[in-house]
Parts: structure tokens; sequence; C-alpha cells
């Protein structure tokens, strides 16, 4: 599982999405990317960003996608977007 840290703003967003790109290729499990995102408390569309762009990572390599804890306004700001249903909640 990968983790999103507590503070996701644009000036964050590339360091995270490097640290996400190495656990998508450490990881083991082929089927499925999950990323915990219970810890993110404050952020702003660059989130989305980033969550899309290891979307699209995981995808590429024929993984499915999902996001666990995201938060009620982070939600909402995606569907904001009209990109809501590209993050889909982990079982």
């Amino acid at each position: 599982m990968l983790v999103l840290p507590t503070k996701l703003t644009h000036d964050e967003a590339p360091a995270c999405m490097r640290m996400l790109q190495q656990g998508l290729k450490g990881q083991t499990d082929s089927s499925s990317t999950v990323v915990d995102a219970t810890a993110l408390a404050q952020f702003d569309s660059s989130a989305l960003a980033v969550l899309l762009e290891c979307r699209r990572e995981s995808s590429a390599l024929g993984r499915g996608f999902s996001v666990k804890g995201l938060s009620p306004r982070l939600r909402e700001l995606a569907a904001l977007y009209g990109i809501a249903g590209l993050l889909p909640a982990a079982p």
C-alpha cells in the first residue's frame, strides 16, 4: 500500500509523486495499487493531480487502482472537477 503524507499541496506534489513512483516500482502485488490517504489533512487540487498520475502509472503497469481513506473534502473537490469516479474507494 502506498501512503500519502499529511500535507500535499503544490509545493509537495513533485516529491510526493516521486515517492509514489518508487513505491509503484517496488510493489510485489501486481493486481492492484491502493493509495492510503487517511493521513492527508492539508491539501489543494495538486493532491488530485498526484492521485490521477498515480492512477495512470498503475494502469500502465496493468494494475487496478483505489484510494483508502479519502477525506470528504477531497472527495467533494474531486466531484467538483468531475473526476470522483476515477478515484474509487478501496474495499
